[in-house]
């Protein structure tokens, strides 16, 4: 066995000039880490790391969820800390540092923490809040997200190259070129690394200083300006605006054309549907939807909500169907590639192994082979669990395994889509269709009642974890590209990480269960919030009861899915627009906006792209130290909530300020993210050009 070679210097560690642009005709794109060189990867110190951070992440990011309602980056503070624990290794340990390689394999396992907690988060407990805990047990939601997170693996794995290779430079993979920085600062050290770690503490500073704090508002609204109200009363028309650091750092790195796409979708829904269903309140003074209030008395947010976001499901739902035909070239190939091999393995041939290491992927067979052994392992599980017993069980295992690969199919790529677009996948909303769509077939099969319910929610859980899954593989993908990782390991460590993750969710899941509860009863009069499940469970329970689904308002989003790509636009970033909340859209352009005036900051385009690169890292900072004070402001919340002590200050409820900031918080908070934009702004041009 040739012995590995020395990793290159630290000095030399650095991204090559086309790693975020597009490649010129005959160009090709080489690696940090070239293919031929022999670095460590699968290493005992990155295996240890990565599921230690997945059962930690795992459980953090379950309570999160549970608690808040969203989800947390998990990726990020593990790039940080695999770069911490490598400048350990060398300090205290006196050994030598990590290789960028075996980073990515921690990120490999212990990423796998976020996607499992969303998958089961979303979706299992409901089956408290519908009061099926009796039905349910450990074993059974823990291979929920497990069967979903190998199924994703198997799933994406045909798109690797088209969506890392083939795309390259053509999406802008926020999420994954912001970890990337981080472990190439962190290997390189320097000045990138300084920049790096102040605008990670800046961003960390704002981000806690605004929402933990309420040194002024999260979100700047146009409904909290009073010589407007008179206007927002009557039409409706509302304009936000999230005021975080790391949100403004997304929208920088992922540029002005989609960032301007999906604002576009959230003005036609907050500037254009939800005044069109107020001023339709004149004429209909009643409920539309069974179990809704009266449009008059309704809210700008609860239309919106109520009416509106079904609009932007129904477009991502078709704006995911025209994806999957125009990758249907690539699914043909890999599918043809599969079965050729596996005819070659059946008439005793070898398949031939020459491929460079830094595109070496699990075999086509092996994929295709684990996806019908997962579909198997599915169908059993579904008719040896909730269906054991009942009539027709065996053809309903079928439908329900079916419905489960088809779905998970069409949204895998659509997921990816999204996360390489703007690191936000809309997988509470995917996972609402499949919810209606399954129960609408298993209803008219004659499954209905509390063993409908919970069959529902088994085959969500699973799709909700796949497309979670497979959002979170593209940007591993997308890092190993750029530094040169082997993809084969990344899926392998991203299988086995799964295995951990879930034990960790269910655990905390269970446990939360018993402690809090996810709805009011007797036993917990304060439970926590679990806004996803619950949302879930009233969804099952409107369609499983005859209220029916919204079909109509689905259409219709269709229909803006097809026009927008008729127009020659994405029309799964202009749904994505739709069906998001506007606050988290609009900062979008803003910080993409900063990123346009710094490219064109001078007609000197060494200088230029310097001037680009170096708020390109501010920017990843951002994203970093929001994801990292995200994490910190939850525990500390958890630990006020189970001590009753107060912590973090509410600058509000001061005596002298509060008044002042609860008067004056909106323009505040509108006034410092502007200020942080001209900060960005004015730091970039600061960069030079060394002569």
């Amino acid at each position: 066995m040739a012995e590995p070679t020395e990793p290159p210097v630290a000095d030399d560690v650095r991204l090559p000039d086309n790693a975020f642009r597009e490649l010129a005709p005959g160009e090709t794109y080489s690696p940090v880490v070239p293919s031929g060189a022999s670095v460590p990867e699968v290493t005992p110190r990155s295996i240890v790391q990565g599921f230690l951070w997945s059962v930690v992440f795992s459980a953090a990011a379950t309570y999160i969820a549970l608690k808040l309602g969203q989800g947390i980056e998990s990726a990020i503070p593990i790039s940080i800390l695999a770069v911490g624990a490598s400048v350990l290794f060398v300090k205290v340990l006196a050994s030598r540092g990590s290789t960028l390689l075996e980073n990515v394999n921690v990120l490999a396992i212990g990423a796998t923490s976020g996607i499992v907690a969303g998958g089961s988060v979303f979706t299992m407990p409901a089956i408290y809040i519908l009061g099926l805990e009796g039905r349910s047990s450990f074993w059974q939601i823990f291979l929920v997200p497990l069967l979903g997170a190998v199924l994703g693996v198997f799933f994406l794995a045909p798109f690797r190259r088209y969506f890392v290779r083939d795309l390259h430079g053509k999406l802008p993979f926020p999420e994954a070129r912001a970890t990337t920085e981080i472990l190439v600062a962190g290997k390189r050290g320097g000045q990138s690394a300084i920049v790096l770690s102040w605008s990670a503490a800046l961003a960390a500073a704002f981000d806690f200083a605004g929402p933990s704090m309420k040194a002024w508002a999260e979100n700047f609204s146009t409904a909290s300006i009073p010589a407007l109200a008179g206007f927002t009363n009557r039409f409706k028309a509302v304009f936000t605006m999230n005021t975080s650091a790391a949100v403004f750092g997304l929208g920088y790195i992922m540029g002005l054309d989609y960032a301007a796409i999906i604002m576009a979708g959230s003005m036609v829904s907050f500037l254009v549907l939800v005044p069109l269903f107020a001023w339709l309140s004149q004429f209909v003074p009643g409920a539309i939807s069974a179990g809704a209030a009266p449009l008059a008395s309704m809210a700008a947010e609860d239309i919106f909500f109520e009416y509106v976001r079904p609009i932007g499901i129904g477009g991502i739902f078709c704006a995911g169907l025209l994806s999957i035909l125009k990758m249907s070239p690539v699914i043909l190939q890999a599918t043809k590639q599969a079965f050729g091999e596996i005819a070659r393995l059946a008439k005793g041939g070898v398949a031939a192994d020459t491929q460079e290491r830094t595109d070496k992927a699990l075999p086509m067979w092996v994929v295709l082979l684990g996806i019908l052994g997962t579909g198997l392992a599915i169908l059993l599980y579904f008719r040896l669990s909730v269906l054991a017993g009942t009539p027709g069980a065996t053809r309903l295992a079928l439908v329900s395994t079916g419905l489960t690969l088809l779905v998970a199919f069409l949204f895998a790529a659509v997921s990816a889509w999204a996360i390489a677009m703007i690191s936000i996948t809309p997988i509470s909303g995917m996972t609402l269709t499949t919810l209606i769509v399954t129960a609408v077939v298993l209803s008219s099969l004659g499954l209905r009642g509390e063993d409908g319910m919970l069959q529902t929610l088994l085959i969500g859980g699973v799709v909700c974890t796949a497309l979670s899954m497979s959002g979170s593989l593209v940007t591993q993908y997308k890092i190993g590209y750029w530094l040169g990782a082997t993809p084969r390991k990344i899926e392998i460590w991203n299988l086995l990480g799964s295995v951990a993750a879930s034990a960790a969710t269910t655990a905390v899941i269970l446990l939360m269960a018993k402690v809090y509860g996810f709805s009011p009863s007797a036993l917990h009069a304060n439970p926590l919030p679990a806004p996803q499940p619950n949302a879930m469970a009233a969804v099952l329970r409107g369609v499983m009861g005859d209220a029916g689904a919204p079909w109509f308002l689905y259409a219709v989003g269709g229909v803006f899915a097809v026009a927008a790509e008729m127009c020659g636009i994405s029309g799964l970033a202009f749904a994505l627009g739709m069906y998001l909340p506007m606050e988290l859209n609009s900062p979008l352009v803003v910080g993409a906006l900063v990123a346009w005036l710094v490219k064109r900051s001078s007609t000197d385009e060494p200088l230029a792209k310097a001037r680009h690169e170096k708020g390109t890292l501010i920017a990843s900072g951002f994203i970093a130290g929001g994801a990292l004070v995200g994490v910190l402001a939850a525990l500390l919340k958890f630990v006020e909530d189970s001590t009753g002590r107060t912590l973090v200050p509410d600058l509000t409820a001061v005596p002298g300020i509060g008044a002042w900031l609860s008067a004056w918080g909106n323009w505040l908070g509108l006034a410092v993210f502007l200020a942080l934009g001209a900060f960005v702004y004015s730091s970039s041009k600061r960069e030079t050009v060394e002569g």
